[in-house]
C-alpha cells in the first residue's frame, strides 16, 4: 500500500541540510542572473538612446545595485498599502512603480548624465523599463515564464516558515479544451516533458472519459464541481418562462444558475479554493469565477505579488503586446497558406489572447502558489489558454499545441513549488471536454442556421438568433467586476472608468449578439453552441411535441433532418418521447428502436445515451440540432464563426482527458461529468478531506 499522507508529511520536514544549502544556492543564481539582466538591460538603454550617458562603467554597476535596492522597497510599499488601494491600484502602482524605480536610480547616481530636457527622464524610464521586461522574456524563453521563476524564488524564501498541512493536499489543473486523443499524440511526441513525464514514468495514468452533451465547459465544470450538469442543456438557452436568454458565462446568469444546482456540499466545500472557473464548487474562497464575481472575497497575497512585481503586470502587459504580433504574424501566415479550414482572427479575439496566454495565466500561477503555500487541502483552477486559441486557429494547428507546451511549463513549475514545500500534493490534471476542427455552417452553405429556419418555419417574424463568440469574454469580465466592486480609490476609479460597460454591478464587455432581448410576441428563437443549436417556439409554452409541431410548422423537421449540413435533430414524440431523426432514419431514445438507417451511428457508442440525458433537461429546445459529421476527416459544421468548436457531439469534442496518480486505479473510465465529480470526492476522501460521500465510486489505491 502507499504510504498515508502524514508519513510523507513527516519525510518532507526532515529535509536533509544539504537541500537547504541547494535553495540557498537557487537563490544567489537568481540574484546573479536578475543582476545580469539588469545589467544587459542598461548598456543596451546607453547604446540606444541618447538622453542617457556615464561616466564610465562604474556609474552602471552602481546603478544595478540602484535599482535592485529601489525595487525591494518599492515592493514593501506596494504589499503594505495593497489593502487601501485595491488591486486595481496596486496594478496601476506596480506599472508606474517600475518607471519611478528607473527614473529615481538614474537621477541619484552622480555618475549617470541626462541628456534633452524635462522629458528625458521620463523616455529613459519608459524604454529601460520595457527593454527590461524584454530582456527577461528572451532569458527564460524555453524554459520557466519569467514570473513563474519569480514566484519560484518567493516560494523559497518562504519555505522555512510555512507550517506543514497535517493531510496531503488536491491540486486539479483544468486544461480546458483538450483532448484526450490530442493529449495522447502530444505524450507520444515527446512535445510535453512535464506531463508527458508523470505518464511515462508511471507515476500517472492517463484515461479518456466521455463528456455527454453538452461538451461545454459550464455543463462539464456544473458536473464536475458540484454534480449539476442536468441544469446546463447548452452553453447558452432561451428560457419560456422568464422570456429570458441565459449566458452561462454572464456573472449574474452564472449567479443564478448555480443557486438551482448548488446542494452546499460541492467538490470544494471542506476549505476548497475556486480559481478561474465558471462555478465554485461551494468553495469558501473563490478568485475570478463568474458566479461569485459579484460577491469578491478578501484579497489574496497572490493578487498582490503579482501586480506589484517586476515580473508580474508590468512584464505582462508589456509581453501582452508581443503576443499580439506574434497572433497577427500567424493568423496571416493562415491566409498566405490557404489553409482550410480557416476563420477570420481579427477583432477582439487579438487582444484576449494577449490577456489569457499572458496576464492570466500569470495571475492563476500566483494564486495557486499562494493557496498551496497555505496547505488549502484541495484547488481547483481552469486555464483556458489552450482552449481559446485552438477556437480561433484550430485545435491541431501549431499556435494551438504551443499554448499546451506553455501550459505544460506552468504544471512543471507548480510540480517545482509543491517539492518545495513541507507539506505535500496530489496533482490531478483533468479537461472539461475537447475540440472538434472544421469550416462552419455559413461558409459551407452560405447561410446561417437561422436563415435556414426562417425559411422552413410560417411565421410572421424573422428568428431571433442567440449566436456570438462571447466564451472569451468571461474571464476577463470576472476579473474587472472583482476590481470594480472594492471598496477602495481603485474600486472607485474602475467603476468610472467602465461606466456604462456595467450592469447590476456586473462588468459586461464583449458582443452583445449572442444574448439579444427577446420580446414577448416573437414566435422562434434560435440559440447555438458550437455544432449545437436549441430552437423555441417562444409563443407555445411547455416542451412542444412533434406532433404539435408538424401541425403548426409541417415543413421545419423535415427540412432540417434532410439538410446536407445537419446530422440530426432531436424532438419529443408524443407516443415515444425524444426521437433523433437524420436524413434517412429514426433512432427512438428510450427504447432504441430503429427505423431506416441510424443517425447516430457516426456519432459513436454514447450518443444515444447523451442525447437522452439532454433531451429530459430542463429549459431543453423544443428542436435540439447537432450539425453534419464528415465521414472521413470527422469534422463538424460549427453554426458559431469558429474553425474549433464544441458543445455538441461529433469528432473529438466528447473526448475529455483525465490524469491522475497511478496508485488510484480506476475500474472503469467515468462516462459523464457527474461520474468525475463522485471520482474526484471519492479520492478526496482517500486523502482524509471528505466524510460525507452519499455513493461511493469503485476505486483502489495499489502499494
Amino acid at each position: 500500500m502507499a504510504k498515508p499522507p502524514e508519513q510523507i508529511s513527516d519525510r518532507r520536514r526532515q529535509r536533509p541540510f544539504w537541500l537547504d544549502l541547494r535553495r540557498t544556492g537557487r537563490g544567489l543564481q537568481a540574484m546573479l542572473l536578475g543582476g545580469l539582466l539588469s545589467l544587459i538591460s542598461l548598456i543596451i538603454t546607453f547604446w540606444t538612446l541618447p538622453q542617457i550617458s556615464s561616466d564610465g562603467r562604474l556609474p552602471i554597476l552602481r546603478l544595478v545595485l540602484l535599482l535592485a535596492l529601489f525595487s525591494i522597497v518599492m515592493r514593501w510599499v506596494l504589499a503594505g498599502v495593497a489593502i487601501l488601494i485595491g488591486s486595481i491600484g496596486v496594478l496601476v502602482g506596480g506599472l508606474l512603480s517600475q518607471f519611478g524605480v528607473v527614473y529615481l536610480g538614474i537621477t541619484v547616481d552622480p555618475g549617470v548624465t541626462l541628456h534633452g530636457g524635462v522629458g528625458a527622464p521620463l523616455l529613459v524610464a519608459v524604454v529601460m523599463a520595457s527593454v527590461s521586461a524584454f530582456v527577461g522574456w528572451i532569458a527564460y524563453a524555453g524554459s520557466d515564464d519569467a514570473y513563474v521563476a519569480e514566484v519560484m524564488r518567493v516560494v523559497h524564501r518562504r519555505a522555512r516558515k510555512i507550517q506543514a498541512a497535517p493531510k496531503t493536499g488536491m491540486l486539479i489543473i483544468q486544461i480546458d479544451g483538450l483532448s484526450a486523443p490530442l493529449l495522447n499524440w502530444m505524450v507520444l511526441a515527446g512535445n510535453l516533458p512535464n506531463l508527458g513525464g508523470w505518464i511515462r514514468d508511471g507515476k500517472h495514468s492517463m484515461v479518456g472519459w466521455h463528456t455527454g452533451v453538452p461538451a461545454t465547459t459550464p455543463a462539464s465544470q456544473a458536473g464536475i464541481l458540484h454534480g449539476g450538469s442536468r441544469h446546463i442543456p447548452a452553453f447558452r438557452w432561451y428560457e419560456k418562462e422568464t422570456g429570458r436568454v441565459m449566458v452561462t458565462n454572464r456573472g449574474r446568469d452564472a449567479a443564478e444558475i448555480e443557486t438551482r444546482m448548488s446542494t452546499g456540499r460541492g467538490l470544494l466545500a471542506d476549505g476548497g479554493v475556486s480559481i478561474s472557473n465558471n462555478w465554485s464548487g461551494d468553495a469558501d474562497k473563490c478568485e475570478l469565477v463568474f458566479s461569485r464575481a459579484a460577491l469578491p472575497n478578501s484579497r489574496s497575497r497572490g493578487y498582490v505579488r503579482f501586480f506589484s512585481s517586476p515580473q508580474g503586470a508590468a512584464r505582462g502587459l508589456i509581453l501582452c503586446f508581443a503576443e499580439i504580433f506574434k497572433e497577427l504574424h500567424q493568423a496571416r501566415r493562415q491566409r498566405v497558406r490557404h489553409l482550410v479550414p480557416r476563420v477570420k482572427r481579427g477583432g477582439a479575439y487579438i487582444f484576449l489572447r494577449a490577456i489569457t496566454n499572458v496576464l492570466l495565466r500569470d495571475l492563476n500561477v500566483s494564486l495557486i502558489t499562494d493557496e498551496l503555500v497555505k496547505g488549502t487541502p484541495v484547488i481547483y483552477c481552469d486555464f483556458v489558454d489552450y482552449d481559446e486559441v485552438a477556437h480561433h486557429a484550430g485545435p491541431t494547428r501549431a499556435e494551438s499545441l504551443q499554448t499546451l507546451e506553455g501550459l505544460d511549463r506552468v504544471l512543471g513549475a507548480l510540480q517545482r513549488i509543491i517539492d518545495t514545500l513541507p507539506h505535500s500534493y496530489e496533482i490531478v490534471v483533468l479537461s472539461d471536454h475537447g475540440q472538434s476542427q472544421g469550416s462552419t455552417f455559413l461558409q459551407r452553405y452560405g447561410r446561417t442556421l437561422t436563415e435556414v429556419v426562417d425559411d422552413l418555419v410560417d411565421t410572421t417574424k424573422e428568428p431571433v438568433a442567440a449566436v456570438g463568440k462571447a466564451e472569451g469574454w468571461g474571464p476577463v469580465n470576472a476579473f474587472l467586476t472583482e476590481l470594480s466592486l472594492r471598496r477602495s480609490v481603485a474600486g472607485s476609479v474602475t467603476r468610472k472608468a467602465l461606466h456604462g460597460k456595467a450592469s447590476r454591478g456586473e462588468v459586461e464587455l464583449g458582443p452583445k449578439d449572442c444574448e439579444p432581448p427577446v420580446a414577448a410576441d416573437e414566435q422562434m428563437v434560435v440559440t447555438a453552441s458550437g455544432n449545437l443549436a436549441l430552437l423555441y417556439l417562444a409563443t407555445t409554452p411547455g416542451r412542444v411535441p412533434l406532433e404539435e409541431i408538424e401541425l403548426l410548422h409541417p415543413k421545419l423537421i423535415p427540412g432540417l433532418a434532410t439538410h446536407p449540413g445537419i446530422g440530426f435533430v432531436v424532438v419529443d414524440s408524443l407516443a415515444e418521447g425524444p426521437v433523433a431523426i437524420g436524413g434517412a432514419g429514426v433512432h427512438v431514445l428510450r427504447t432504441g428502436r430503429i427505423e431506416g438507417t441510424d443517425p447516430l451511428t457516426p456519432f459513436g457508442e454514447h450518443a444515444a445515451a447523451s442525447l437522452l440525458w439532454q433531451a429530459e433537461m430542463p429549459h431543453n429546445g423544443d428542436i435540439v440540432v447537432v450539425s453534419r459529421l464528415d465521414d472521413y476527416t470527422h469534422e463538424v459544421a460549427a453554426f458559431e464563426e469558429l474553425v474549433g468548436c464544441h458543445g455538441g457531439i461529433g469528432g473529438w469534442q466528447t473526448d475529455a482527458v483525465l490524469v491522475h496518480p497511478s496508485r488510484w486505479v480506476l475500474a472503469e473510465p467515468p462516462v459523464g461529468s457527474d461520474a468525475v465529480h463522485r471520482l474526484l470526492i471519492s479520492w478526496l476522501e482517500l486523502l482524509g478531506h471528505r466524510k460525507d460521500l452519499d455513493q461511493q465510486v469503485e476505486t483502489s489505491v495499489e502499494a
